[in-house]
């Protein structure tokens, strides 16, 4: 800490581990890191950025859980994204050769 500076003057954080309370600044890069978010089952999205091989899929097509849904090349392998659940294929957000962000949602299936 500055010498300069009174404690005030910090964003402190208080946190409890085994019954005693400790206090400490966050850093930039934890303060911007991405937030988690709880997973909305039926949603696809890419684990890593890549290009979208093949789809598999139709939008209205039934589909069951553990069917292939789509490959996706990442980092110079062929992956093959599967249904998490049993359902429908409500929307398709992407079309064969199109690169994807780590992320991007891709399909939804209710």
């Amino acid at each position: 800490m500055d010498e300069n500076k009174n404690i005030e003057d910090y964003n402190l954080v208080e946190f409890v581990v085994t019954a005693r309370k400790y206090k400490t600044t966050l850093t930039k890069k934890y303060q911007q890191r991405q937030k988690w978010e709880k997973p909305v089952i039926g949603q696809i999205k890419s684990f890593l950025p890549g290009t979208v091989m093949s789809l598999c899929v139709e939008k209205g097509q039934k589909v069951k859980e553990g069917e292939l849904i789509l490959e996706q090349e990442a980092m110079k392998m062929l992956n093959q994204i599967t249904a998490p659940i049993s359902g429908i294929v409500t929307e398709i957000y992407v079309e064969v050769g199109q690169k994807v962000p780590k992320n991007f949602l891709m399909i939804e299936i209710k």
